[in-house]
C-alpha cells in the first residue's frame, strides 16, 4: 500500500469514528447550528502557505512587533518587562522578480568607538562566502565586507556604519548589495536597497 493510500485509510477510519456522533448529536438537535468548537476556524496563511501569526494586541515581554512603518523601512521592536523596548530597523530585500534574497536590520550603538550604528545583513546560504559582501550608496565608492558566519537562516554580516555613513545613507535614494552566488561565482547577484524614510526610520530607532 502506498503512503498515499495508507494516508487517506487513516482519514476514512477517522470520519467513520467521528461522523456517527456528529450525525446523532445534530438528529437529536433537530439540525441545530453547533458551536464553534465543533468546526475547524482554518488559520491564515502567507503565498507560501506558511501560517501567519495574528499580532497581539498588546505584546508581551519576550514578543517582536511592528511598531511604526516609514516609506520602505519598518521599525520592529522587542517588548520588555521594564524599560523602554529596544527596535530596530528593517527592510527584505528583494530582486527583479520580487523573490526575496537579503534581510537588514540597524541598530544604534552607544560606546563602540566610531561605530555610531551596526548593521546585520542576512544572504542566502547558496553565498560565495569568499566573494564577501559589497555595499555601494547611489553608484559611489563600494565597501566590501567579509561574511562573519552562517546558521539555519543564512550567512550574516555585521556591518558598523560611521556617522558619515548614517549621513550618506541619509542624502541617498537607494543602495545595493552584491554577492556572488556559490553555484556560479562568475556571476554577481544585486539588490536594492530603498533609502526612503531611512532619515525618519533611524531616528526613532536610536531616540
Amino acid at each position: 500500500m502506498t503512503i498515499l493510500a495508507r494516508s487517506l485509510s487513516v482519514a476514512a477510519l477517522i470520519a467513520a469514528l467521528t461522523l456517527p456522533a456528529f450525525a446523532q448529536d445534530t438528529a437529536e438537535t433537530d439540525a441545530a447550528p453547533q458551536p464553534d468548537s465543533e468546526f475547524n476556524m482554518g488559520e491564515a496563511v502567507d503565498e507560501n502557505g506558511d501560517p501567519v501569526a495574528s499580532a497581539p494586541q498588546d505584546p508581551q515581554p519576550g514578543q517582536q512587533y511592528l511598531r511604526e512603518v516609514f516609506n520602505d523601512w519598518a521599525l520592529r521592536c522587542l517588548r520588555v518587562e521594564t524599560g523602554d523596548d529596544p527596535c530596530q530597523m528593517y527592510q527584505l530585500l528583494n530582486d527583479n522578480d520580487g523573490n526575496a534574497v537579503a534581510e537588514i536590520a540597524i541598530v544604534g550603538l552607544e560606546d563602540e568607538g566610531s561605530a555610531v550604528a551596526g548593521a546585520t545583513i542576512v544572504v542566502p546560504l547558496e553565498t560565495l562566502l569568499t566573494g564577501q559582501l559589497t555595499l555601494r550608496v547611489d553608484g559611489g565608492q563600494a565597501r566590501r565586507f567579509p561574511f562573519n558566519f552562517c546558521n539555519v537562516g543564512g550567512c550574516v554580516t555585521r556591518v558598523g556604519l560611521t556617522q558619515e555613513d548614517v549621513n550618506l545613507f541619509r542624502g541617498g535614494a537607494t543602495a545595493t548589495l552584491s554577492m556572488v552566488p556559490a553555484a556560479a561565482p562568475d556571476q554577481t547577484v544585486t539588490v536594492t536597497m530603498s533609502l526612503s524614510g531611512f532619515t525618519a526610520a533611524y531616528a526613532a530607532a536610536t531616540e
